[in-house]
């Protein structure tokens, strides 16, 4: 029998990773291609809605290049013995898996848009370090979308004190690593 305080944070990473996938490689496009904001000011403010930092293509590559591995995920859940499925399954089948992973994907990318408009109402520059709004966005949205969608997944998984510490310690210490490369290869103008 494995030991409840080791399937807690083994279930955290085990659903975040394609999250944790798609945000560090968002900035492999270097900026490349239309802001998502297109440019457009927020009327509330006359500042920039999302930034420049937030484009087109970081948000289409960070979810699609993150989907093939929360779908291989799935799929070694679905093969993997009944006494070693300690984490949860995205679905019955590796197609039925496509949803969840898309939201994983694609929400990481929403999340971290919300976290830049928030950071621009606060008038904050774009890449200004902004504690916890940098990093916390990513992985709230799918979370708490994937609760409401996917509460078999989501709720055992992530609604508990423990699991909001594992979510905090994985995503600050996994986003701080992913961020110092990104800068040290050049994807990304500041290290945070």
């Amino acid at each position: 029998m494995v030991d409840h305080h080791l399937i807690v944070p083994a279930q955290v990473l085990w659903v975040l990773t394609s999250t944790y996938i798609a945000n560090a490689t968002a900035t492999l496009p270097r900026g490349r291609g239309p802001p998502m904001d297109f440019g457009r000011l927020w009327r509330g403010d006359g500042r920039r809605i999302l930034g420049p930092s937030k484009t087109w293509s970081g948000f289409l590559f960070g979810t699609f290049f993150a989907m093939p591995f929360g779908l291989f995920q799935a799929y070694l859940i679905l093969i993997a013995p009944p006494s070693l499925q300690l984490v949860p399954a995205f679905g019955p089948s590796v197609l039925a898996s496509i949803p969840v992973v898309l939201l994983l994907t694609g929400g990481a990318m929403v999340g971290d848009a919300l976290g830049s408009f928030v950071k621009r109402r606060w008038n904050r520059a774009s890449g200004a370090r902004t504690f916890l709004l940098d990093q916390v966005p990513f992985v709230a949205f799918p979370v708490l979308v994937g609760a409401l969608f996917f509460p078999s997944i989501f709720v055992p998984t992530f609604f508990s004190l423990e699991a909001v510490f594992w979510l905090l310690v994985f995503t600050l210490g996994l986003h701080a690593g992913f961020n110092w490369i990104g800068y040290k290869i050049g994807t990304k103008k500041v290290p945070w």
